[in-house]
């Protein structure tokens, strides 16, 4: 690991510890916790951006459609939009090739950081950070999304990523995790005794538990607005119709549970969300003869809360998950939830048979059983849900800047964890 600030230095409001965050562009689940972490006395905080792609607006390669999004995101605290030396021939794509950065070492030295934050390893302005960092012997974290169950590479990337996470380990200090499974993939690629603290994923709670309560005052309203009859339970998708997020699985299941006739009322399925596989998925729907499946579209983060306080439950069956953000979200609408095991948030916040349901990922069957025990128990499912409330109070913004200063303390002496 790279060296230690080798100083111990009391920090506190008269020296705060300067610290730089390298992410490619802003995001707007992270924009809270930035805003948070700057209401730190003792931290003087400071974002770089590689791209801007996402406060002007840009297509979403996985929606589908032009995306602006509706909620602040460069508000709260300090930040910098590094200067660009290459930019990718599609100005909407942020990759591991590009956007490509330049004065990352120069803006260290004039910021005089103490240490350094990334999001992300496969990002070459993140490792020119890091390659600026060591060469200034300054101690640097690592917080990534990756999982062990994320898609299979051959015997030939694995080896060169193997390759690669011996070079990585020898220049991070510490890792940041975003949960159980995250932690276990740095476990296999660092060792058991590489330092991980937690930092795990969260959501603005107190936002959307207050934009819930405010739904549940016109809901009524709400499901008229979008031609439901009331009465019928609620099952809820919104996330990007791609591949891996599975939808179609949950399409079957609901054809399956809708033709067993198990439910009384029908419930219906409303599909929040766009992209590639919406037309097929149309197609598959047209099986249904009332219109019990509903596509609404892309719909922008302030426009959730309500399709959250509508649903009775919220199912997420991906196959390829890293987290799964939405699921924090609904479950500050207190409802239940079904995910896959391949989702990588389950073993964090839902506790099979206690706030929800786990099926093993791609298993329609399952999955139908799942929904229809789940909506044919309704004190059940009405406990599952406040079980969730409960759970999702424990994944929130202080706890990240716990786990942040506790990283802090450990790899930058005289640094207090409070």
């Amino acid at each position: 690991m790279p060296a230690q600030s080798a100083n111990p230095v009391v920090y506190s409001e008269h020296r705060k510890l300067r610290l730089a965050y390298f992410v490619t562009h802003p995001i707007q689940y992270q924009a809270p916790l930035l805003r948070r972490i700057a209401q730190e006395p003792d931290i003087d905080f400071k974002v770089f951006f590689g791209s801007d792609i996402s406060v002007h607006g840009y297509v979403d390669e996985g929606f589908g459609v032009r995306v602006q999004w509706d909620t602040p995101l460069l508000e709260g605290y300090n930040h910098e939009f590094l200067p660009l030396l290459h930019r990718p021939s599609n100005h909407d794509t942020v990759g591991s090739l590009g956007p490509l950065n330049r004065g990352v070492k120069q803006k260290l030295i004039e910021g005089q950081f103490d240490a350094i934050w990334v999001h992300g390893y496969n990002y070459l302005t993140n490792l020119q950070a890091i390659r600026a960092a060591n060469s200034m012997q300054l101690p640097v974290l690592l917080r990534a999304e990756s999982t062990l169950s994320d898609r299979p590479r051959s015997k030939m990337k694995l080896a060169i990523k193997k390759r690669f996470f011996k070079w990585l380990k020898q220049r991070v200090s510490a890792v940041l995790t975003i949960g159980d499974e995250n932690s276990a993939y740095w476990r296999s690629n660092f060792g058991k005794e590489f330092p991980l603290f937690p930092c795990y994923y969260a959501v603005d709670n107190q936002y959307f538990q207050r934009r819930c309560a405010e739904a549940s005052k016109t809901r009524e309203q709400f499901r008229a607005s979008l031609s439901l009859k009331p009465g019928r339970p609620v099952i809820l998708f919104a996330a990007k119709l791609i591949a891996r997020k599975k939808c179609h699985d949950l399409v079957e299941a609901f054809l399956q549970l809708t033709r067993s006739r198990a439910l009384d009322p029908d419930p219906y399925l409303l599909i929040v969300g766009s992209g590639e596989e919406r037309a097929r998925l149309e197609r598959l729907a047209k099986e249904t003869h009332q219109g019990d499946i509903r596509f609404v579209g892309f719909r922008n983060q302030t426009e959730l809360p309500p399709f959250y306080d509508l649903c009775n439950v919220f199912v997420l069956p991906s196959v390829d998950e890293p987290w799964g953000l939405a699921v924090n979200e609904a479950m500050n609408a207190g409802r239940p939830i079904i995910v896959s095991d391949r989702v990588g948030c389950q073993k964090n916040l839902v506790h099979d048979g206690v706030n929800g349901l786990v099926i093993e990922a791609g298993d329609v069957h399952a999955l139908a059983q799942a929904l229809r025990v789940t909506l044919s128990r309704f004190q059940a499912a009405q406990a599952m849900g406040a079980e969730s409330l409960r759970i999702i109070q424990q994944y929130n913004f202080d706890q990240n800047v716990a786990g942040l200063r506790q990283a802090l303390h450990a790899v930058t002496p005289g640094f207090p964890v409070l």
